[in-house]
């Protein structure tokens, strides 16, 4: 072959390239538009089809939850319900002890609003003795009342003055008692289950002046 016969020359790229195989040249195809290749389907592909067996699963199950989420909520609906009533309820029942907790000491008290009327009636025509028996009945009938709900009368004689329990309405010289004691009652105090009701009024033993206090 000449010189002139082995001339190199340029493709053209609107041409197909030539490509050898087994001695012979074959075509090539150019790449397809949008990244196609011969044989293949769209670049971008369609999705998967979902199968109906699928789609009725996915409703039943839907269906399922929103039922439970309708079952849920009837359950928490009644509960409300139920916990009104019994807030309502409790406080119908505070408001009750409130109005009557004194029933049935005021039932107790009505003896003794009876004894002394009774001794109104008769003191005109009574003796001093059945006077002061009917007093000392009636005192008793309120003593029964007073212990049958808790209710302790406060002695404090001879005892520590104590603040929380005593009132002091005077101060006394004496060397009969210790310093600071109660010297006297002047007015009984009560507790009611161990609660001060009124506490006591004394007299306070004090030194006398010019004693040294123990």
């Amino acid at each position: 072959m000449s010189r002139e016969s082995r001339t190199h020359f340029q493709p053209d790229p609107d041409h197909e390239a030539p490509v050898e195989l087994g001695g012979r040249a074959a075509a090539v195809p150019d790449p397809a538009p949008g990244g196609a290749t011969a044989g293949g389907g769209n670049g971008g592909g369609q999705g998967a089809r979902v199968a109906p067996e699928e789609i009725e699963n996915l409703r039943k199950a839907v269906a399922q939850a929103e039922e439970n989420a309708r079952a849920q909520r009837d359950l928490y609906l009644r509960a409300a319900a139920e916990l009104d009533n019994v807030r309502k309820r409790a406080q119908r029942d505070i408001d009750q002890a409130h109005r009557y907790a004194v029933e049935a000491f005021a039932a107790e008290l009505l003896p003794v609003r009876d004894s002394l009327e009774l001794a109104l009636r008769n003191a005109a025509n009574a003796d001093t003795e059945t006077l002061l028996a009917g007093e000392r009945a009636t005192l008793k009938l309120l003593e029964h009342a007073f212990e049958k709900f808790s209710i302790k009368p406060l002695d404090p004689q001879g005892e520590p003055f104590d603040p929380n329990q005593h009132e002091a309405v005077l101060m006394q010289e004496t060397d009969r008692a210790a310093p600071n004691s109660v010297l006297q009652v002047v007015q009984s105090g009560y507790e009611l289950n161990g609660r001060l009701l009124r506490p006591a009024r004394v007299i306070v033993a004090k030194s006398p002046q010019g004693t040294a206090a123990e």
